[in-house]
Parts: structure tokens; sequence; C-alpha cells
């Protein structure tokens, strides 16, 4: 074999890190994206939080994950609510949430101000959708971050 046709260690390398670097952007991806929502509700929460409410856990039912989309829920309090595309009044309406209606809810993310709160919340109900906060009283502990 001559040296010419031998592969230089540096070609090693870059080849390693390429494969390094696609690796830890598929695990990133993989770690970031909600997961289909699954109908089994988590339970045993009780009380009532406000939907302005900042606080909450972080982790799912019992710290298995299994449950998480299902541990959060809260009570449409408008008489009509937009659910959209994203954390925006300019996003798309997928459906209609209306008062005294339970939605479950994935997560919680800052947005577009709604009558003074900026929080919306991720629904699972179905399709995924963006609610106001201000509209959505938590039932039970308040969501995670998303």
């Amino acid at each position: 074999m001559s040296l010419l046709n031998a592969p230089s260690p540096r070609s090693s390398l870059i080849r390693g890190l390429a494969t390094a670097v696609a690796a830890g952007a598929l695990a990133t991806t993989v770690a970031v994206t909600p997961a289909v929502a699954n109908d089994e509700w988590g339970g045993g929460n009780s009380g009532s939080g406000s939907g302005s409410s900042s606080a909450g856990p972080t982790g799912g039912n019992g710290g298995d994950g299994r449950h998480e989309q299902a541990r959060y829920r809260g009570v449409v309090t408008a008489h009509r609510l937009a659910l959209r595309t994203s954390p925006t009044r300019g996003g798309e309406v997928i459906r209609y949430a209306h008062r005294g209606e339970t939605v479950h809810i994935y997560c919680k993310t800052p947005g577009d101000k709604v009558k003074g709160n900026p929080l919306w919340y991720l629904l699972t109900d179905g399709t995924w959708a963006w609610g106001a906060a201000r509209y959505i009283d938590n039932i039970g502990p308040a969501p995670r971050w998303c």
C-alpha cells in the first residue's frame, strides 16, 4: 500500500467528528420533539390553580415520563377560546374550546400577551394546539415549561 492511497489521520478525524455531530443532532431532535399524545390520563390531582401561575413540576407522573402529557389539566373560562397553531394571537385557529371544557395540557411557554398574561398552554386533546393561559384555570399543579 502506498502512502498516496492510505487514509490520512486527519480525514479519519473529520469523518468521526461529522458522525458525532450528526448523532448529537439526532439525539437533540428526539429529546425536544413532543411525543404523540397518549390517551391515558394521570389522576389524583385535586384543587385548582390560576392560569397565570408559573410554578410547577418538571417531571412526568412518577418520574417515568409515560404519562407526562396527561399530568396537567385545566378548565376553560372563556365563552369560546380559540386554539391555535402557535402561541400567538396571529396563529391559525385549529378549533375552539368552550367554557367549562376540561383540557389536557402538555406544557407552557411565553407568547403574545392576552389581557396582560404572556403564558400559553400546549394542549393535547386530539390535536396539538395552543390556548391562552389567561382563559384556562389549572386543575392541580401548574404545567411544566416547554
